[in-house]
């Protein structure tokens, strides 16, 4: 779990440098997709599975959802410091539970109701919202709304895989999310293509290769513990993150942004460990 979360770490600080020799966010998207395409084909036909599935709609529903969340969240890593654009991530377990109360009819425990109140207090400590002209002045608002939408996005997805995964095999509903996103991105970026030079080239195949770090490493992880004691380790990224920050970016985490993202991965914390 510790190289899961130091993989998607290295891959965000990829994704930020790569972005600094002026390749656009979809750009990096469609890379990071066609890296993926190759690695998930490859891994369905190893197992002999059929590519398409069974719930086709379901299916694409998920590859949309999750393009656009990813978009998002390139987005906000591009435009904010690695630590904030981290923090602002482990959102997702509070939209999750709304979620999935709403579409699969599952209780809210109160550890979950703490969980999504902590992070909503955390979300304004960082944001510092005034209320009086509607902006938010401890970040830029775009890039925050972008960061939260990659969370919520994010949560649709991993509902909807719940759902999948009863009919679905897990490699299958992976390959869509590459299988949508790669056209999609493609398409979106239409003319805004920027040849890469040789350190944008390797920066972008960076971003594959350690995303696949971090899935392989996860997937192993919640196959030999249990969930919530696992993904209790994956919170390690956001310390990644701001050591990253630090070390290649010159980003010093101001004091709201501890103490927010402080509230914000404690009630994640507090969420995934409570849970029975």
């Amino acid at each position: 779990m510790l190289l899961s979360a130091l993989g998607f770490a290295l891959m965000s600080a990829c994704v930020k440098a790569v972005s600094g020799y002026g390749i656009p966010v979809l750009e990096i998207v469609a890379a990071r997709a066609l890296v993926s395409l190759l690695l998930s084909y490859l891994d369905v036909k190893r197992k002999r599975l059929s590519v398409w599935g069974l719930n086709k709609p379901l299916l694409m529903g998920r590859g949309i959802v999750g393009a656009v969340a990813l978009v998002c969240v390139y987005y906000s890593l591009t435009t904010l410091p690695l630590a904030e654009a981290t923090i602002l991530q482990y959102t997702h377990p509070a939209f999750t539970a709304i979620l999935a109360l709403l579409f699969l009819k599952e209780r809210l425990q109160l550890t979950t109701i703490v969980c999504i109140g902590m992070s909503f207090i955390g979300l304004l400590v960082m944001t510092q919202p005034d209320f009086s002209t509607g902006l938010v002045t401890g970040l830029p608002v775009l890039s925050v709304i972008a960061a939260l939408c990659g969370a919520l996005g994010s949560a649709i997805a991993y509902v909807m895989v719940r759902k999948l995964s009863q009919t679905e095999d897990a490699s299958v509903i992976i390959f869509y999310f590459p299988l949508i996103a790669l056209p999609v991105s493609v398409v979106l970026l239409g003319d805004d293509f920027v040849m890469p030079n040789l350190e944008a080239l390797v920066l972008l195949i960076l971003v594959g290769i350690f995303t696949q770090v971090g899935q392989i490493g996860l997937t192993k992880a919640m196959a030999a513990e249990k969930a919530g004691k696992a993904s209790a380790y994956a919170y390690v990224q956001v310390v990644f993150s701001a050591i990253l920050g630090m070390v290649f970016f010159a980003e010093i985490p101001t004091l709201w942004t501890l103490v927010g993202g402080g509230l914000i991965i404690s009630a994640a914390l507090f969420n995934a460990l409570s849970r029975k």
